[in-house]
């Protein structure tokens, strides 16, 4: 499968080297694109020094700062018109461990839709998180699963790899989310269109160096937006859009 890793960046110049490193020996076969949003930090021109030395990576610049979701559907759409197999996200601030991606790629390989890196399957964890960040993911997936009816445990992880023909079914362009949400709301998607997700777990590091994005108020559009998705859907019984499994007639090009 060719394998293309989608990373969004913003002012990550203490972490992007170590990242690219990292990545490209975990997946020495996989092509990797960032999305840097002109980081006035210098993280797109960092990455571009490093590109010449590793090879195998290209950083798309985006004139401004529009939100983590047009950062991955931007991406999305690099890797589809390019005709890659695979699409992995994840984040440049090393609370990804970049040597789980093979893990996610024999998942995809293995017949699922969407390979989700889990913080809540049995061996995955999040140390070394104060009480509110574990507040605000814990009960923000609680949430999201009981009103959306979804069947994953880390419906909000940013680390995942997608079958790419599963993005185009589930018209991942036509997205609502700028923030966060974008992961649940794909994850939603994948559900509805009777895609197979599968939960790879993980341990979450938090970040040493720079800022979390977080805030609440993505933390509120996560949750306005999951409401409505469940009040359309489910209260109004909304159909989906498919409902024979993805993954089943796709399994020919793994």
């Amino acid at each position: 499968m060719r394998a293309l890793v989608v990373t969004p960046t913003y002012q990550e110049a203490d972490n992007i080297e170590e990242f690219l490193e990292r990545a490209r020996a975990a997946a020495p076969d996989a092509d990797i694109l960032l999305v840097d949003d002109s980081s006035p930090d210098g993280t797109g021109e960092i990455a571009e020094r490093v590109v010449a030395r590793l090879g195998g990576i290209e950083v798309l610049h985006r004139p401004t700062k529009n939100g983590l979701g047009e950062a991955y559907r931007a991406g999305f759409g690099v890797g589809l018109t390019r005709e890659y197999d695979v699409l992995v996200q994840i984040d440049a601030d090393l609370s990804h461990d970049p040597a789980v991606i093979p893990r996610l790629l024999q998942a995809i390989d293995h017949g699922a839709d969407v390979a989700i890196g889990s913080r809540y399957v049995a061996g995955g964890s999040i140390p070394h998180w104060p009480w509110y960040r574990r507040f605000l993911s814990r009960y923000g997936n609680r949430y999201a699963c009981f009103v959306l009816g979804l069947k994953v445990r880390d419906a909000t992880s940013g680390f995942r790899a997608y079958r790419a023909k599963t993005l185009e079914t589930i018209q991942f362009t036509t997205t609502r989310s700028k923030g966060y949400g974008f992961q649940i709301e794909t994850a939603y998607r994948v559900q509805r269109a009777g895609g197979r997700p599968d939960e790879c777990p993980i341990v979450f590091s938090d970040r040493v160096r720079g800022h979390s994005k977080m805030t609440w108020g993505i933390f509120a559009e996560e949750l306005l937006l999951v409401t409505w998705w469940g009040v359309r859907d489910r209260l109004l019984r909304r159909p989906p859009r498919q409902t024979v499994g993805i993954a089943s007639s796709s399994n020919t090009s793994s």
